[in-house]
């Protein structure tokens, strides 16, 4: 019977001391998986950015949903400017731009060329694919839409619009691409989460991860940078 409740004694020691140590390395444990996931969403967010980036040079405005901003970035082109050469300081001195240089040296006139000393410049645009050029062609830019980890195929979502600045009242073209705590840190802690929820709530910040803003122009942030 001694043995029996000795040997009871060392069980319940053990259980207790596995307790302690896993109370111990929850929360380190949360956080590891926390930043694994918090960097497979941000590298997404960014891809986001960049496509959105791109779409506003070509089309003056951002894209609202993403079959329009993957259709772009997948079959659009955009453009880019071959170099050769630059303006010496006495050439932008006597008044050559780089505009005049590259209109003299496309109409091809030699004496205008040598009269400027354009032997060597060269400005050339070409259009080249916007999904090789950002990403690379084997790039699966379908799946820019879809949060990392999200347990059904949840979306990010995708705002975009106009915000006035200042007492200039200058309209700024804004984006918003985000998704809350709960949806990429599906199937982790929930107490946890809740939170990391109510802290971020607390402190007027978005609880989760977002690039851009919808209500005021932040120059395309991240709310992690």
């Amino acid at each position: 019977m001694k043995l029996f409740f000795r040997a009871l004694l060392i069980c319940a020691i053990c259980l207790m001391g596995y307790l302690c140590i896993d109370s111990i390395m929850r929360p380190i444990r949360f956080d590891q998986e926390k930043a694994i996931r918090d960097r497979a969403v941000i590298e997404r967010l960014i891809d986001i950015r960049t496509a959105q980036v791109a779409f506003k040079n070509a089309h003056g405005m951002y894209a609202n949903e993403f079959d329009t901003l993957i259709g772009y970035v997948k079959y659009g082109q955009m453009p880019f400017v071959l170099k050769e050469g630059e303006l010496t300081d006495q050439q932008l001195e006597n008044g050559l731009t780089e505009r005049d240089a590259a209109e003299i040296v496309a109409r091809g006139r030699a004496w205008e060329i040598k009269k400027w000393g354009l032997e060597g410049f060269r400005r050339e645009t070409t259009y080249v694919s916007v999904l090789d050029t950002l990403f690379g062609a084997s790039f699966p830019i379908d799946s820019i839409r879809y949060v990392p980890y999200a347990a059904n195929g949840e979306q990010f979502e995708l705002q975009a619009g106009d915000v006035s600045t200042g007492a200039s009242g200058l309209v700024v073209r804004v984006f918003q691409a985000n998704t809350p705590l709960e949806t990429y840190l599906v199937g982790m802690d929930k107490q946890e989460v809740l939170n990391l929820r109510l802290t971020a709530e607390k402190l007027g910040k978005y609880p989760g991860l977002m690039v851009g803003n919808i209500f005021e122009a932040n120059n395309n942030a991240g709310n992690w940078e």
